[in-house]
């Protein structure tokens, strides 16, 4: 069956564009396994290519979350909302997890390990990986809440701080490249849990450690997509 206009028209069209104007396009993405927050810039059909997913599988998804009402999760429209209250949500919503759930995922992966590293050496792999990406965006969070974040507010409101860092371009191509080694750290767990699927002798703690990495992949797509695909474009636009 041929494509209509609008398939062929959203075919062309980059994942970033989708999922910022059609309302749980993110959800199709996240459950599709397409790349929308560091691939964003892919058009849709050859990041379906990639994922091995049928094109027009994915058209289909995405013409039906079109006929669904709504903007976003918490009902906001994050492409026309102040910059202000974007942040204070990414702040609140998605800062606020990470750091309730990294020290927690760490003490579960360590007690993991100790239990069963022996009969499944990859979680020895799995850990060193989950505690640099830890690591990593611990350090993150910090820049964007005292560096750039203050800055984008400041500057909407009219009262932009002194930057030591020259256009706000710069700040925002390393929080880029920051997101860009957080994808690959959740793609490497993804392949090291085989999809997080756990074997016949897990205990409930290694059955919970998974299903929470997941759940953090998941948050992490969403937290970098607000970010990488509406806060920064739009910031840079702002001057």
């Amino acid at each position: 069956m041929s494509m209509t206009a609008t398939q062929n028209a959203n075919a062309s069209r980059t994942v970033r564009e989708l999922a910022t104007s059609i309302p749980e396009a993110t959800r199709v993405f996240e459950q599709m396994g397409i790349d929308y927050c560091c691939g964003g810039l892919t058009p849709l059909a050859d990041a379906c290519a990639a994922a091995n997913i049928p094109l027009e599988r994915v058209l289909s998804q995405l013409e039906a979350a079109q006929r669904q009402r709504g903007q976003s999760a918490s009902g906001e429209d994050w492409n026309t909302t102040s910059l202000s209250r974007l942040i204070e949500h990414i702040v609140n919503t998605h800062h606020a997890y990470l750091k309730q759930e990294l020290p927690r995922l760490e003490k579960l992966m360590a007690k993991v390990v100790s239990v069963h590293g022996a009969n499944h050496p990859e979680l020895t792999e799995v850990e060193e990986v989950l505690l640099a990406l830890s690591s990593e965006l611990g350090s993150h969070l910090m820049k964007e809440e005292q560096i750039l974040f203050p800055y984008v507010v400041g500057t909407e409101n009219g009262q932009a701080p002194h930057a030591c860092f020259g256009s706000v371009e710069n700040p925002i191509r390393m929080m880029e490249y920051e997101h860009e080694n957080a994808g690959q750290a959740l793609r490497q767990l993804r392949a090291l849990t085989q999809d997080y699927k756990t074997p016949a002798d897990a205990c409930i703690s290694y059955q919970t450690l998974y299903a929470a990495i997941q759940a953090l992949e998941a948050d992490l797509h969403q937290h970098i997509h607000l970010e990488n695909n509406i806060l920064f474009p739009r910031a840079m636009r702002m001057g």
